[in-house]
């Protein structure tokens, strides 16, 4: 299983230097700042990491420092809609120093659930890694159908965990039951983490976990021990970064970025398509990272 993951992952953003470069050194600052910050894991080359504007040599360099530079897992983002694209990463990712890979469903294509299925399985058998199937339909258009997870689950043995962002809390409660000894579920919106943690989820794949790692470790701690109450009140402080990470004028890299730049993290700002976050960005960033540190003071 999964559990050597931990339980808060992190999609880390990707830095790049005043020129668009990938930036290695800041990407390792990055990284080890997020292990002392609470992170048990990393994601990299994912949505979040702007996969679509690295290339393989950029993705397997990026993957290969942080893997050296930090001793908590890191996943490789090597999921695309070519087949055959996908399949030369993945059997790359372990060579990388990745501890497993992550791997988005067919995007843009929309294939069939039979397409989905044999692209997930071809992908598995080309790593001894574990795997990290990840559905998000608003960006892929498809939806991972529920009696596909099921085979996968239980047929592939290196297919041993989820992230769900599908939105549906219901549909993961029953994946959960009829599955739940086959894979790990991960929240993939850190919004909807709480409820899909009350459902059987051990953990959260974040964008808001740059800064707020603590709560999301204190959140499923709740949870584990019972105390719905105390879990309530620390996704009640989570509020504004939920609302800040993403929205029409900044989406989750640009306003991540924003927020590490904030604090002093020189990670650039973002790859067209994806433009410079607008103004106003960064000051509200200052005011989210402000409201959680007066939260946190009120805690002790």
């Amino acid at each position: 299983m999964a559990k050597h993951w931990g339980k808060v992952l992190t999609a880390m953003v990707t830095p790049f230097d005043s020129d668009g470069r990938l930036n290695l050194d800041m990407a390792c600052t990055l990284a080890r700042h997020l292990a002392a910050s609470g992170s048990d894991g990393l994601v990299l080359a994912a949505t979040t990491g702007e996969a679509p504007t690295l290339n393989d040599a950029e993705r397997f360099d990026l993957i290969s420092a942080v893997s050296e530079a930090v001793s908590i897992p890191v996943l490789a983002g090597t999921g695309s809609n070519d087949t055959r694209h996908a399949l030369e990463m993945t059997a790359k990712a372990e060579a990388a120093g990745a501890a497993g890979v992550f791997l988005v469903s067919p995007y843009y294509n929309r294939p069939p659930q039979a397409g989905i299925e044999a692209h997930f399985r071809a992908l598995a058998a080309a790593t001894r890694l574990p795997v990290m199937l990840y559905d998000v339909p608003g960006r892929t258009g498809r939806r991972i159908a529920h009696d596909v997870l099921l085979r996968l689950f239980r047929e592939v043995d290196n297919i041993v965990a989820f992230k769900d962002a599908t939105g549906d809390p219901a549909a993961a409660a029953r994946l959960v039951a009829e599955a739940g000894d086959h894979f790990e579920l991960y929240s993939g919106d850190d919004a909807l983490t709480l409820p899909l943690l009350a459902v059987g989820a051990v953990g959260v794949v974040g964008t808001s976990t740059h800064w707020t790692a603590p709560e999301f470790a204190a959140m499923i701690a709740a949870v584990e021990q019972g105390d719905a109450r105390r879990a309530r009140e620390i996704n009640a402080a989570l509020l504004p970064s939920y609302a800040y990470s993403n929205t029409d004028d900044s989406v989750y890299s640009m306003s991540v970025k924003a927020m590490l730049r904030s604090q002093g993290l020189a990670v650039g700002e973002c790859r067209l398509p994806l433009p410079a976050a607008p103004a106003g960005v960064e000051a509200r960033a200052a005011e989210v990272w402000s409201g959680l540190q007066a939260w946190r003071a009120g805690q002790r």
